[in-house]
């Protein structure tokens, strides 16, 4: 998950509703002078302007009101949640909330259905977000058990086709315009970034600082290093569908295009596809150049485009 996801900024008067979130409680304040739940936190009853309020805990048990699915992330950073299930939830108090939905899937999400809390702890500093799910759901919430390490997802099992080096039309014939399933998914985290910056000596802020490049930077946060991005090509199994045979040697010849169209934010999780885009017979060999693009996982515009060409010898 990306770390540069923009914030609520708590103010005097919403502070307590997003401290008890802290402790896994929704709180929301009610009039002491007529009875009325007030959301969004206000100093006064929006019902009777009475200034007398004070704030509850509630169970926040609900129904949802209305959703809606988001398909397309207003950022880079919420590009790992699509779709994104953007919901107001009325609580049993009558107050609407807007909220996300998690742990369900499109086709059981349904508008009058029954809801409960979801404290979504999302920062180290215990900053929780308040999100919504169905009844019969059991998540565990963020910040409440151990975090571990997720295994990086396979790569889809492909047939693989062994091409002879020899074989000029077999060659050819993996020349195409479609590209490959996605390969497994990294996850490009700071520890990650801070790692290469340190290798590489590229420790430029908005790699490097994240409250810095969160209060100045264009991005909202840190994003990972391009050559990092590419670097990382190596960790994702693409599956190509086919297997060179018959050579003594291989070797990476280098790149006849790198370009970095877009960031990758510090978090996001990342995964590449590839096509092969020519076969040449040279003096030198046999070179084949493999388009390979890598996106934040849920983005349609690539973070690196790598012409990458393999010598054949």
């Amino acid at each position: 998950m990306s770390t540069n996801k923009p914030m609520p900024a708590p103010t005097d008067i919403s502070a307590p509703f997003w401290d008890g979130l802290k402790r896994g409680s929704l709180t929301i304040p009610r009039c002491n002078s007529c009875g009325h739940w007030i959301f969004y936190p206000r100093r006064h009853c929006d019902k009777c302007w009475s200034h007398d309020v004070a704030w509850h805990e509630v169970s926040g048990a609900g129904s949802l009101y209305t959703y809606t699915l988001t398909r397309i992330p207003t950022l880079p950073d919420f590009a790992d949640e699509m779709p994104q299930a953007l919901a107001v939830v009325e609580l049993d108090e009558g107050v609407r909330i807007n909220t996300t939905l998690v742990g369900l899937a499109e086709d059981e999400i349904r508008v009058g259905m029954r809801l409960k809390p979801v404290f979504d702890r999302v920062r180290d500093d215990g900053s929780t977000l308040l999100r919504f799910t169905g009844t019969d759901k059991t998540i565990t919430p963020r910040g409440q058990a151990p975090a571990t390490e997720q295994p990086a997802s396979p790569a889809p099992a492909v047939t693989v086709v062994k091409v002879p080096l020899s074989d000029e039309a077999a060659l050819q014939a993996l020349v195409s315009d479609s590209f490959t399933p996605w390969s497994n998914e990294v996850v490009v985290d700071q520890a990650l970034i801070d790692e290469f910056a340190r290798l590489s000596g590229d420790d430029y802020w908005i790699h490097t600082d994240p409250d810095k490049a969160r209060k100045q930077g264009p991005f909202g946060g840190t994003i990972a290093h391009g050559a990092l991005v590419q670097v990382l090509q190596s960790r994702m199994k693409i599956p190509l569908g086919f297997e060179i045979t018959g050579f003594t040697n291989m070797v990476n010849y280098g790149s006849d295009r790198l370009r970095f169209p877009s960031p990758v934010p510090a978090g996001a999780r990342i995964q590449a596809r590839a096509r092969v885009k020519r076969v040449e017979r040279l003096k030198s060999g046999t070179q084949l150049t493999l388009e390979v693009h890598t996106h934040v996982v849920g983005a349609e515009r690539p973070s690196v485009i790598n012409d990458l060409v393999i010598l054949y010898m």
